[in-house]
Order: C-alpha cells, then structure tokens, then sequence
C-alpha cells in the first residue's frame, strides 16, 4: 500500500514539473539589423557594408549555427504580411536547394535559420495599414519651430556620418552588436522624442506623428505577442527602428521572458 502511494505521489510530481514546463513563459529573441538589402526608406541614408562578400557569407553562416543552437520554434520576419504566400513559396524553394539566397537579412538570417533547425513555416510580424505619419509634422516645424528643426537635421546628420563611418570600417559583427546595443537604442528612439514637443499646447503634431510609429510598433508586438504562446521560443528579426521600441514592450510583458541577441552575435 506505501509502495503505491509513494508510485502515485512520483507520478504527480513528474506531471505537475511536465505541465510547468509546457506552461513556462515564451521566450522572445528580437533580433534588430540594419536592412541588409537597404530601400533607402529610413530618415538616416547611409552607405553599408556588403553582406554578400565570401568573408561575410561565412560569419553569417556561423551566426545563423549559433541562433540555430537556441532551437527556436517559430521564425517571425520583417515583411508585408501580403506577401505571405510569396515568401513562403520562396523558402520553401530554398528548402528544396533551388531558391538562392538574396542580400536582404529575410533570406540571410531568416532563412538560413529557419532551415537548419527544420521549421516548415517563416512568418511574417509586420504591420504596413499604419506607419509614421510625419508629413504634417515636416511641414509645421520649419515655420513654427525652426530650433527643433535645427536640431533634428544637426543629428541626423551626425547619426549619419558615424553610421556611414561605422560601415566603412567595422565587421559584420560589429555592426550587428551595434544595431543590438541599448545606447544605439536610445538613440534612436530620441529622434520622436526630440520633435515630440513640436506644437504643444496647439495642435500636438510632433506628438501625433511620434504616436503613429509607436502605433505601428505596437501592432508588430501584438503580433509577436500572438505566436509568443507558453512553451514557444521566438526569433524576431526586424529593423533596429523597430526592435528599439519592441525590446521596451518585451520588457513590459510579465508573460514572455526576453532572450539577448548579443551572446549570440560572436566574433567575426
């Protein structure tokens, strides 16, 4: 009679530490990148490393081993979430050895990723029906708050050439702590603040066009937060814009725990 209860007092333990794991939180690694294949979109223009080189083809191949080896279930991509089927088409033609791999960190990281630890899925976490209204903004500023706008271009500026620097003269890798680092963060998410305070007390266009991006980040983190379900362990990669504002809400959320990038970027 003790034997079988001590049997049935295991069997209870065993479950409930089964059941806590399935339940335990989702881990989130939100990769941010500077776009690989760059449209020119960003308010920062700046002139970029060559992902494609022989040396840079084999860092990537190494770092792409090292997220492998953090086993993730679900890859979530930066791209229109219209385009879906296509891009699922695409990776399921490199699955198959007959799709080649553009520049674009989708296909570099993503991809690559996705393939070696088996995923028959990429998605998409994007939002493209909302994005950084600023036209207003630009508009107003220069007549009825030329400071600010001073020194918003001053900035942009200096952002700019130490970028443009940056790609000239530091690895891949390099590059990529940089996109991950949270001063660079900071940084970038100073820009809205900066011009945050652009008709105050009138008509908050400064305000208004900051809240937009925002909007648009808190759209892309609800559709993180959608495939971020207990037992899961996501990759995000998306563009530092981004991931600066998404590692903000990751942090806020009690029920998905952030893993850092960093450790995982490497050497060169």
């Amino acid at each position: 009679m003790l034997r079988r209860v001590l049997l049935i007092i295991i069997f209870f333990y065993c479950s409930l530490g089964m059941a806590t794991e399935d339940e335990a939180p989702a881990q989130v690694m939100l990769f941010g990148v500077f776009h690989f294949a760059n449209p020119g979109n960003d308010i920062v223009k700046t002139a970029q490393v060559d992902v494609m080189t022989p040396e840079n083809q084999v860092y990537l191949e190494g770092l792409a081993r090292r997220i492998a080896d953090f086993r993730p279930t679900v890859m979530l991509l930066e791209f229109d979430p219209e385009n879906q089927t296509r891009m699922q088409e695409r990776y399921q033609q490199f699955i198959e050895g007959t799709y080649e791999l553009g520049s674009n960190e989708i296909y570099q990281l993503g991809f690559r990723i996705a393939k070696m630890i088996g995923l028959k899925t990429v998605y998409s976490f994007d939002e493209r029906k909302v994005g950084w209204e600023a036209a207003e903004l630009f508009e107003y500023m220069p007549k009825h708050d030329p400071e600010t706008q001073a020194k918003m271009d001053g900035l942009i500026a200096e952002i700019t050439e130490t970028r443009n620097l940056a790609h000239a003269t530091k690895s891949l890798s390099e590059l990529l702590m940089q996109s991950n680092d949270p001063q660079q963060d900071r940084l970038n998410k100073y820009l809205y603040v900066l011009t945050n305070q652009v008709g105050a007390g009138h008509n908050f266009v400064g305000a208004d066009s900051a809240a937009s991006w925002w909007r648009r980040n808190f759209r892309m983190y609800a559709n993180i937060q959608k495939h971020a379900r207990p037992g899961e362990r996501i990759v995000a990669i998306g563009g530092q814009g981004h991931t600066a504002i998404l590692k903000d809400l990751l942090a806020m959320d009690a029920d998905r725990i952030a893993v850092d990038v960093r450790p995982y970027i490497g050497a060169p």
